[in-house]
């Protein structure tokens, strides 16, 4: 699902939504924003979803939910994800539909 496709999906549920094209552009957005939930792509150019929720965790100290989509189901990245506490896992592609009643279970709505 392309990033655009994913905002409108997501603001069409009533959220607000940033994007970011590539990982340095989401460590922008994550030093100026708070944020209820983090959906980011394991493989962004630049850095890695992985990295951006550990930038939050670690040198922001901050718990803010990650929901983690990924193009492949690796054991090694979902083990990963686990070890960072991350809420949500998704292996692309997806119906839309999940992905909201997901996003929606992770904010307890």
């Amino acid at each position: 699902m392309a990033m655009k496709t994913l905002s409108v999906v997501i603001e069409r549920e009533g959220y607000e939504a940033d994007t970011a094209e590539d990982g340095n552009r989401a460590m922008e957005l994550l030093l100026k924003n708070d944020y209820d939930l983090m959906v980011v792509d394991i493989h962004l150019p630049y850095r890695s979803g992985l990295e951006l929720v550990k930038f939050v965790r670690s040198d922001q100290g901050k718990d803010t939910p990650a929901l983690m989509l990924t193009a492949f189901s690796d054991p090694q990245v979902q083990r990963q994800a686990g070890e960072l506490g991350i809420s949500g896992y998704m292996v692309k592609p997806f119906n839309p539909s999940d992905l909201v009643s997901k996003i929606r279970s992770i904010l307890g709505k």
